[in-house]
């Protein structure tokens, strides 16, 4: 059975994004994208909202990796070896390798995808990981507080529910980045 980790990069103040979208403030340097590596490594299957496969689907093509350090070159792989399911209502095809589209999101077909696999699974976007959230599906959480307060923007996690966890690892890297890793043991 698979463990669905929600896995984020977030301000301090608990944003995904700004109030302008952006995130350029939570781009890894070389020791927390190797971080990255490691943990996705262990990663079978990645559940995306739309908007974050768009942002994630730029891992497909090589052309803007041939001067990055090998650390993202070696990221591309890890990501292209990993099957994505995108939930999306809009969107009509997919742009990417073991890829598919589910229209909308099924916590019975997430749960049955989590009994079946052998791996564990990621979820990663604000809307979709609310949802699974909220249906009780996330068993870890697994956050990178970057060293900024941005003031607003996209919650990382779901206003209006309660989560108890059980810290289980934590780290800080050379940067100021606080990596912290939770068990969901449950929520009301």
């Amino acid at each position: 059975m698979g463990t669905l980790i929600y896995a984020a990069n977030t301000s301090l103040d608990g944003y995904l994004e700004d109030e302008s979208g952006s995130f350029d403030w939570s781009v890894p340097d070389d020791e927390v994208h190797a971080f990255w590596n490691d943990h996705e490594r262990g990663i079978g299957t990645s559940l995306y909202g739309r908007r974050m496969y768009e942002t994630m689907r730029v891992w497909e093509d090589d052309d803007w990796l041939t001067g990055e350090p090998a650390v993202v070159r070696e990221y591309a792989g890890i990501w292209r070896d990993t099957d994505k399911v995108v939930y999306s209502s809009t969107l009509e095809t997919v742009s990417t390798a073991r890829t598919r589209i589910e229209r909308q999101f099924d916590p019975e077909a997430v749960r049955r995808l989590k009994q079946t696999s052998a791996a564990d699974l990621s979820i990663g976007g604000a809307t979709i990981g609310a949802e699974a959230f909220l249906h009780g599906l996330v068993d870890e959480c697994v956050l990178l507080l970057c060293p900024v307060v941005v003031g607003g923007g996209t919650p990382a996690l779901p206003r209006g529910v309660r989560l108890d966890l059980e810290l289980l690892d934590h780290r800080r890297f050379r940067n100021g980045v606080i990596y912290v890793r939770h068990a969901v043991r449950s929520g009301a």
